[in-house]
């Protein structure tokens, strides 16, 4: 039985394939000291649209120097069979042979028959060959794709079944290994995500049931919930005697990673949890989670809505565009509405043509008793959160605000809420998102005829951001940049701002 560690891989969907380069070189240290047999550094690909980083391209010096690191090693680069054609092969992986031994490739069942004229171009260069193919947790419902292993045996050296999902249970890792075993003598691998934490036991019994190679990463890190922890799998063959293990070595790189683990936080969660449960993609999970905006019942909400094939859950009134204000302050979330808290209460105090619009909830209970129209923008069900802050059966001069139907994050409106709800009939200034708390907010005011909107709490974030912080203040700069396009308006901030281009006024020369 061998072991492949595929953190660098696997790790670089919260990364976007960079690492430090202290870190990796620390990694390749340990894994040359490990008893693991196969180490997948990352992807090589034709160029894509868009940024991804150096661990998705491996170009032919990036991966000279890993050979060097980890002499002892083989290394493994794996192809996504949805970019790569056989006109590529060559010129993709003739140039790194002297570093790489193995070449897998990520298989959509569905394409199964292109990838085998795929494998067949990498073997004829001599490389040893892996099917990754994926959605392990489905092949049970229209398994004819695996007919087509027959005469692959001199083409694939390895065929890994893939639980994308981490929703796989060990009985059903023994059928479907029973069953491919039916169809082919081609090797068997297993990869497993750790959604409902079965990716020790569901490798256990891939390896009791014949498995000649699995898959595992450091800290568990990878795509979505993640997979098996290399740490605990390496542990647990040590106490079974099969392994000799270098604490020390193996130590030291869990630890560096658990340090970049507290800027990424990768692992399983209940959305995810509920996603294995259901075989549902784990991609929009990880945006969701990741973006640190939607609430565990929103994240939640939208996945039951998955499960159900239902677009939304609830209907409700169009906001009606007229006329109704001149002026409107938008609260963020940023600090710098706690601290002009008492200027925000005068100005909007001595202002009747004027509403105070809330992007998100963080404020409501600072102006709760502020004696003005007050909206709010609210995504998911964000207002489960609101009624548990103020008494909504009293807030007459409240409505509420959702994006437009349908919306990807469902709506749960209770009715306290629903009696004052109102949906966007489409929001229509930007493209850069249509469920940020922040542009339901100034579609809000435009449909209200608002001519004029004064930000505060917009504040922006320190150079040092994380993943999370880096995604909202691109977004919330796109808004900003699609705002001050829009023809007689007007906006302004009134406190610093790291935002560029918005035009700064002091709210106390206002009032």
């Amino acid at each position: 039985m061998k072991i492949l560690d595929c953190t660098i891989r696997d790790g670089g969907y919260y990364t976007n394939w960079d690492f430090d380069k202290t870190l990796i070189e620390e990694y390749a240290s340990s894994m040359e000291e490990l008893p693991i047999d196969y180490i997948e550094v990352g992807y090589r690909s034709i160029p894509l649209e868009g940024y991804l980083g150096k661990y998705y391209y491996c170009p032919i010096f990036v991966l000279e120097h890993l050979k060097k690191l980890m002499p002892s090693k083989k290394l493994v680069i794996i192809l996504n069979e949805k970019d790569i054609r056989t006109e590529h092969v060559r010129e993709l992986l003739l140039p790194i042979k002297p570093f790489v031994s193995l070449i897998r490739m990520a298989v959509d069942p569905k394409n199964f028959e292109r990838a085998i004229d795929l494998a067949k171009a990498v073997k004829s260069l001599g490389f040893e060959v892996a099917f990754n193919v994926m959605y392990m947790s489905n092949w049970k419902n229209d398994p004819s794709f695996l007919n087509l292993l027959e005469g692959l045996d001199d083409t694939l050296d390895y065929f890994y079944m893939v639980d994308s999902f981490g929703g796989i249970l060990p009985n059903e890792v023994k059928q479907i290994i029973h069953l491919v075993k039916s169809k082919t003598n081609v090797p068997l691998g297993f990869h497993g995500h750790d959604n409902l934490h079965m990716g020790l036991i569901n490798t256990i019994t891939a390896i009791e049931e014949g498995c000649e190679v699995v898959d595992a990463t450091i800290t568990g890190m990878g795509r979505g919930a993640g997979n098996l922890k290399t740490e605990l799998l390496l542990t647990y063959l040590e106490s079974q005697g099969k392994i000799e293990l270098n604490f020390n070595k193996l130590g030291g790189i869990v630890s560096s990673f658990e340090e970049l683990k507290k800027n990424y936080d990768w692992g399983t969660s209940l959305p995810y949890m509920f996603s294995g449960a259901h075989s549902l993609p784990q991609k929009e999970v990880m945006e969701w989670v990741g973006m640190n905006r939607y609430s565990l019942s929103s994240v939640l909400n939208a996945l039951n809505n998955k499960k159900l094939v239902v677009k939304d859950n609830v209907k409700l009134s169009i906001l009606e565009k007229k006329k109704s204000f001149k002026t409107a302050i938008i609260l963020g979330g940023g600090e710098s509405v706690e601290t002009h808290k008492e200027a925000i209460i005068k100005y909007a105090e001595s202002k009747k043509d004027f509403c105070l619009i809330h992007a998100g909830i963080k404020n409501v209970l600072n102006f709760k008793d502020l004696n003005c129209k007050q909206l709010f923008s609210l995504v998911g069900v964000e207002n489960e959160k609101l009624l548990n802050q103020i008494d909504v059966s009293k807030e007459k001069h409240s409505m509420f605000i959702f994006p437009p139907f349908p919306r990807k994050m469902g709506v749960s409106a209770p009715s306290k809420i629903k009696l004052l709800a109102k949906e966007l009939s489409s929001i229509e200034f930007t493209k850069s998102s249509i469920d940020s708390p922040f542009a339901v907010a100034i579609q809000t005011a435009l449909d209200l005829g608002i001519n004029e909107v004064l930000l505060i709490g917009f504040d922006g974030y320190d150079i040092d951001l994380n993943k999370k912080q880096f995604a909202l203040a691109q977004e919330n700069q796109n808004i900003i940049n699609d705002l001050l396009k829009i023809d007689n308006f007007s906006a302004l901030s009134l406190s610093p701002t790291k935002y560029e281009n918005i035009q700064l006024i002091s709210i106390y020369s206002l009032i």
